[in-house]
């Protein structure tokens, strides 16, 4: 059991990581302001997302499990996207 969580939390730590890396390229590639802040929230707000899915996979039940929580909860009312 510990080897598919693992695998889990990698598959989602990765996803999140190949979110950001390509709103980052958004952020380089778009001619303006508008569109750059754009391309931005709109990836990085799920790459955060698949992030913090994996790193509460990787804690468990424990306090690092709610303080990810209180995190999510806080990129989930300021998100932009």
């Amino acid at each position: 059991m510990s080897a598919v969580l693992d695998l889990a939390s990698w598959v989602l730590l990765a996803g999140g990581g190949l979110c950001c890396l390509i709103g980052a390229i958004g952020m380089l590639r778009m001619p303006d302001f508008y569109t750059r802040v754009h391309a931005a929230s709109l990836a990085d707000t799920p790459g955060a997302g698949l992030i913090l899915a994996g790193l509460l996979l990787q804690a468990g039940w424990s306090l690092v499990a709610v303080k990810l929580a209180a995190i999510a909860l806080l990129l989930f009312l300021t998100s932009p996207a």
